[in-house]
């Protein structure tokens, strides 16, 4: 009866860690987690990730503009039915979802082809460790990219 019921529990925690094993895919998302900032004197862009942990990084960023918050937006990477996911909300509002489509050490591209714009959002870690977030798509018919160059800061 002891055999019986040792069995049957390791059973069960098998089981409970094979449901919750991660997408090995998120974790090749790491290299995004910290904070980042750039622009210009008039502009600044900020982004802040967390690192990864229960198959979610969040982020939140946002764009001052002659001393102003201009715009902000809450972020997410999640995992849903084993795709991954960017999940944007600017300026509060609705979340919009983009699949990961493209992923390696140093690229991450993400795209929704049935949003306005932007239809996707690329993430690019350079060798010298800085960042380029882009948006692009097509607006009214015409070709768009918004690109954010961005170096690590420390986490205030």
């Amino acid at each position: 009866m002891i055999r019986l019921s040792t069995i049957v529990c390791l059973l069960l925690l098998g089981v409970g860690v094979g449901a919750q094993a991660p997408n090995l895919q998120m974790s090749k998302l790491d290299w995004i987690a910290g904070c980042w900032k750039g622009g210009d004197q008039a502009t600044q862009t900020e982004e802040q990730w967390t690192k990864l942990a229960g198959g979610t990084m969040l982020g939140l960023s946002r764009t001052i503009k002659d001393g102003q918050t201009a715009s902000y937006e809450f972020l997410q990477i999640r995992e849903k039915g084993g795709d991954i996911f960017y999940v944007a909300q600017p300026n509060g509002g609705a979340a919009v979802p983009f699949k990961l489509v493209k992923l390696n050490a140093n690229v991450a591209i993400f795209e929704n082809p049935d949003h306005d714009f932007p239809q996707r959002i690329i993430y690019l870690r350079s060798i010298d460790g800085s960042l380029l977030a882009a948006i692009e798509g097509e607006e009214k018919g015409k070709p768009k990219r918004i690109e954010f160059p961005m170096t690590r800061v420390r986490c205030d």
